[in-house]
C-alpha cells in the first residue's frame, strides 16, 4: 500500500503524518511548481518515502505512481484536487465521478450543477469585466452581495458589497489578480448575500458511503467594504435538530456533485427557509488540529479520512450519528490589528490562558504581518477548552483584548503570571 498525496500543505500535512503513524508509505506530490508560502510552510518531508516535486509531463506521473505500487491518491489541498482526481482516473483508482470534475472547482458550475438537483443555492452571477458585474447587482434588487474568485480557498479575494460602486471596484480586484494558489482570476463570481448561521460539515466518502466527521458553526466579523474576518468556530453534536438537517442536505450537495471516494469540506448557511449550499471542496478542511478534536469527541476529518485510506473496516465501522462532544471547545482564529513584525515570543503568553490546550501560529518570528483582513493575513490560531462556557468566554475576550494592544507585533507586555485585562 502507498498513498500519493498532491499538495500536502494545511491540514494534508496532517494527514500525511497519520498514515505515517499508521506506517503507510506515501509519495508527495506538488500540482504547481511553486505553492503559496501559507500553505508551504506546513509541509512536512519527514512523513514521505519520495517527494516528487512538481512533474509537469502527466503521462510520466501516472507511469511513476504505478511503479512505486501507488494504491490511492488524495488532494492535501484544494489546490490539488483536480491533479488527484486525475490521476486517480488515470491509474484506475477509486475517486470521485469525472463528469462533475469542473463543477468541484468552479463555484459557478458548483452552484448550477447543485441546483439541477433540486438544492438551494444563492443567486449567482458569472462576471467577466466590472461593468457587466455592477450592472447585474443593479438589476437584481438585491440589498447586499459576495463577489469572489472562482476557484480559491478561504476568504482569499471576498468582498461584500451594497451598491453598484462597491461590486465593481471588488470585481475590478479581483479580474486584477491571482487566487491563493497562483492562478490569474479569470472571471469573479457575484452572488447573493445569504442570512443565517454558517456551518461548516467536514466529511469523509468511501465509495459513495458519506460519513460525517464534525459539524462546526462559524462566527465572523464582518467590516465595512471588506470580507469577512474569520473570528471562531464551535462544534455542533451529531444529536441536535440543526446537525440532522445540515447531514441530511451536505450528503445531497455531495452526491450532486459526484463526491464518491473524497473528503470534502462543506459550506453551508442555515437560513429562515433551510440549508442553502455556499460551496464545497471535494479536500480536507483547514486550519485544524485533530489531535485537539480528537480529544473531545473521538473522531476527526484526517483520523476518518486515512481510515478510509487504509483501515477500510475502521471507516465502515464508525457511526457518524452518535458524536458526542465533551466541554466547551473553540477554534479560535487570530486577528492581527497592526502592521509590522510577528514576535512569536507573544505565544508563550498566549499558552498560559487557562483554557487553551494548543497554540498554532502561521508566521515565524520576524515575518512582516499586516492587519488581518483574511485567513491569508492571520497570524495563526489556537484552541480554548473547558468544562465551562464562561472560561472560554473569559479566556477569548482576554485574548482579543491583548490583539487590540499589539499582541502580534510585540506591542504588549503583560506581566508574568498575569492572564487577564
Amino acid at each position: 500500500m502507498t498513498i500519493a498525496i498532491v499538495d500536502g500543505y494545511s491540514t494534508g500535512a496532517a494527514l500525511a503524518a497519520r498514515l505515517h503513524h499508521l506506517g503507510v508509505p506515501c509519495t508527495h506530490i506538488q500540482s504547481q511548481p511553486d505553492a503559496h508560502d501559507f500553505l508551504s510552510r506546513t509541509f512536512n518531508p519527514g512523513h514521505y518515502i519520495r517527494d516528487l516535486g512538481f512533474v509537469p509531463d502527466p503521462d510520466n506521473l501516472v507511469q511513476q505512481l504505478r511503479r512505486y505500487g501507488t494504491t490511492g491518491v488524495v488532494a492535501g489541498a484544494e489546490s490539488g484536487v483536480t491533479l488527484a482526481e486525475t490521476l486517480s482516473h488515470a491509474l484506475g483508482l477509486p475517486t470521485n465521478t469525472p463528469e462533475q470534475r469542473a463543477a468541484r472547482r468552479d463555484k459557478h458550475l458548483m452552484a448550477a450543477t447543485v441546483r439541477a438537483a433540486g438544492l438551494a443555492t444563492p443567486r449567482t452571477h458569472l462576471a467577466v469585466s466590472p461593468d457587466a458585474a455592477a450592472h447585474w447587482f443593479a438589476a437584481s434588487g438585491l440589498p447586499e452581495a459576495v463577489v469572489k474568485p472562482l476557484a480559491s480557498a478561504g476568504s482569499d479575494g471576498v468582498r461584500f458589497c451594497r451598491t453598484p460602486a462597491d461590486v465593481h471596484d471588488a470585481t475590478l480586484t479581483v479580474l486584477n489578480g491571482r487566487n491563493i494558489f497562483g492562478q490569474p482570476n479569470t472571471a469573479a463570481l457575484v452572488q447573493e448575500r445569504l442570512v443565517g448561521t454558517e456551518y461548516y460539515i467536514n466529511t469523509v466518502t468511501r465509495d459513495g458511503r458519506h460519513k460525517v466527521a464534525e459539524t462546526w458553526r462559524y462566527t465572523k466579523q464582518i467590516r465595512p467594504g471588506a470580507g469577512p474576518i474569520y473570528d471562531y468556530e464551535e462544534p455542533v453534536p451529531a444529536n441536535t435538530a440543526e446537525s440532522r438537517v445540515l447531514r441530511a442536505f451536505t450528503f445531497a450537495v455531495l452526491d450532486a456533485l459526484g463526491i464518491r471516494n473524497s473528503p470534502a469540506h462543506t459550506e453551508v448557511m442555515l437560513t429562515e427557509s433551510g440549508p442553502v449550499l455556499i460551496e464545497t471542496g471535494a479536500r480536507l478542511g483547514g486550519a485544524t488540529s485533530p489531535a485537539v478534536v480528537e480529544r473531545h469527541c473521538g473522531m476527526s476529518q484526517t483520523a476518518l479520512t486515512a481510515a478510509a485510506l487504509a483501515t477500510p473496516e475502521a471507516f465502515d465501522g464508525f457511526d457518524d450519528r452518535h458524536l458526542i462532544w465533551t466541554g466547551a471547545l473553540r477554534n479560535v482564529e487570530f486577528i492581527n490589528h497592526r502592521s509590522g513584525r510577528a514576535d512569536r515570543t507573544a505565544m508563550t503568553q498566549v499558552a498560559a490562558l487557562p483554557s487553551a490546550v494548543e497554540v498554532c501560529p502561521a508566521v515565524d518570528h520576524g515575518d512582516p504581518l499586516r492587519p488581518t483582513t483574511d485567513l491569508l493575513s492571520t497570524p495563526g490560531y489556537l484552541y480554548l477548552a473547558a468544562e465551562s462556557t464562561e472560561q472560554v468566554e473569559r479566556d477569548y475576550l482576554t485574548l482579543r483584548q491583548w490583539e487590540r494592544d499589539g499582541l502580534h507585533t510585540g506591542g504588549l507586555a503583560v506581566p508574568a503570571g498575569r492572564t487577564g485585562p
